[in-house]
């Protein structure tokens, strides 16, 4: 029974790594969609977030039964808990993802982003691959250095999140020619792009939990 038990967290931990690298594909082709125009592609991540959402589901009912069948205790408790929180937390994820999609299939044939927009943008999508490679690895190998890096390395997304507002705001010539429909991708891409990092800070966070037994805080995201 013992022996069953362990087989059925390790398949916790199998589908959160295949979760977390549907996620990755998920993000990065939406960003290509973004800066490139590729319609198929956005079309792509948008039908595939369904599979995303299955294997969200799938995971909630294996350990929804794992706790009222085994009951159990300590760590294994932990890790229980942990992939039920990390679930919900890589389906937001994918979401995400799917709304970058979303507004790039929605502004073409034309790219949803304003040349002058382009640079920031392109610094915010190798921000949130980079935490998406991030995610994987830390589901993979429960890094504690790589952990607490990622929690790190999200100033990064929120200094760009904020030159996002500083391009709409600043009184130049080249800003003054945005569109209103071009002021709110802008601002709708960079709050996906910020709430992107946040949420690898969250897997981070609950990884650093799952390792030591003790709670991680920051900037409240749980």
């Amino acid at each position: 029974m013992r022996e069953i038990f362990q087989q059925d967290l390790e398949q916790v931990g199998n589908d959160l790594v295949l979760m977390a690298q549907k996620v990755r594909s998920a993000v990065t082709d939406a960003t290509v969609a973004l800066e490139t125009g590729d319609l198929a592609l956005a079309e792509q991540v948008i039908a595939k977030d369904r599979e995303i959402d299955s294997l969200q589901d799938g995971l909630d009912a294996q350990c929804v039964t794992l706790l009222a069948r085994q009951q159990p205790v300590a760590t294994d408790l932990r890790v229980v808990v942990v992939g039920l929180r990390l679930s919900a937390t890589l389906e937001r994820m994918g979401d995400l993802a799917r709304h970058v999609a979303e507004i790039a299939r929605g502004r073409m044939p034309e790219q949803a982003l304003p040349e002058q927009a382009r640079g920031v943008f392109a610094d915010m999508a190798a921000a949130v691959r980079t935490v998406a490679d991030d995610v994987v690895a830390l589901l993979e190998g429960h890094s504690l250095e790589l952990a607490y890096r990622v929690m790190e390395d999200d100033e990064r997304l929120d200094d760009l999140h904020k030159e996002t507002f500083r391009l709409m705001l600043a009184p130049s010539a080249d800003t003054s020619s945005l569109t209103p429909q071009e002021l709110v991708d802008i601002t709708l891409l960079g709050r996906y792009f910020e709430r992107f990092g946040d949420h690898g800070v969250a897997v981070a966070r609950r990884i650093l939990f799952l390792v030591t037994g003790e709670e991680a805080v920051k900037s409240g995201i749980r």
